[in-house]
């Protein structure tokens, strides 16, 4: 293995998927935007991205980007550029990213892949930027970037980015995607969305009286493919969705028992098993660097 390789650079980096164990809006903000809160649950399962130095300063995506989003507007190269601007970088990168986290599913594998970018380049180009200015510039990226950045389960509030690190207990889930991809504005847009709830506090979450999500009866009134697979999932737990998107999940204390319930869906149910974990498995990779 060449010092290269030891060094991290052309290496694959982890970008794990998350749950959201519920999501409610409290109100809006003076700047417009829905104050929210909701726990952020990091899973074992995601994306990974291959991150490598270039000398020649230019940033470049390898392969394709999401369906219909320019290599310009791509999260992940954005991302670099962003903190080749911050810490005044000289070099460039080459970012390949092996997906599997379904765009639109609200399982954050866009932000998560833009976090996996900055921890890992701030590491390749020696840029030495704390975790708190990873997680602000992440911020500009999106409200869900510096959770992945700082890499561990939260309590989250205002759009996402106010995070209480959670001790989560071991948990599995059947996840499902329905394969629906609705933009996050016309689900904040809709007049069926409640973004009145009242707040709540961490020891609300623990009693287990917190376990919807806002969008949940906005999906299933505007998509019959949620609609379906929240059914379907009802038959062996208690379905949630995730996030914003149309990405649902039932949890299990087990990984047999999840297993069990992946067993009984209808067939043709796109859905696998994850694992919660404690941490995000990116911190472990970085520290092996």
């Amino acid at each position: 293995m060449s010092a290269a390789d030891l060094n991290g650079n052309g290496a694959w980096w982890p970008a794990p998927a998350k749950l959201n164990l519920f999501l409610q809006i409290t109100g809006r903000r003076a700047d417009g935007y829905h104050a929210l809160q909701s726990v952020f649950r990091l899973l074992d399962w995601g994306d990974r991205v291959r991150l490598g130095v270039r000398e020649d300063g230019k940033v470049r995506r390898d392969g394709p980007s999401v369906a219909g989003v320019a290599e310009a507007d791509d999260l992940a190269v954005r991302a670099a550029l962003l903190l080749k601007k911050h810490a005044n970088v000289a070099q460039g990168a080459d970012i390949s990213i092996e997906k599997r986290i379904p765009a639109g599913g609200g399982f954050g594998g866009g932000s998560s892949d833009a976090a996996t970018v900055l921890v890992g380049l701030n590491h390749l180009w020696r840029t030495g930027l704390d975790v708190d200015t990873l997680a602000a510039l992440g911020l500009q990226l999106g409200a869900d970037v510096p959770v992945f950045v700082r890499g561990h389960n939260a309590w989250a509030e205002g759009v996402g980015e106010q995070l209480t690190p959670l001790a989560l207990p071991p948990a599995w889930y059947v996840i499902a995607d329905p394969g629906v991809h609705v933009p996050t504005a016309a689900l904040f847009s809709s007049p069926d969305l409640t973004r009145d709830a009242p707040v709540a506090k961490i020891a609300d979450f623990a009693s287990g009286s917190l376990l919807g999500n806002a969008f949940e009866p906005v999906l299933r009134r505007r998509e019959p493919a949620v609609e379906a697979v929240l059914i379907a999932l009802d038959s062996i737990g208690r379905a949630r969705l995730t996030g914003s998107g149309s990405g649902c999940f039932v949890e299990f204390d087990t990984r047999a028992a999840a297993e069990q319930g992946l067993a009984e869906l209808p067939e043709g149910l796109r859905a696998w098993v994850a694992a919660g974990v404690e941490r995000s498995p990116l911190l472990d990779v970085l520290e092996r660097y």
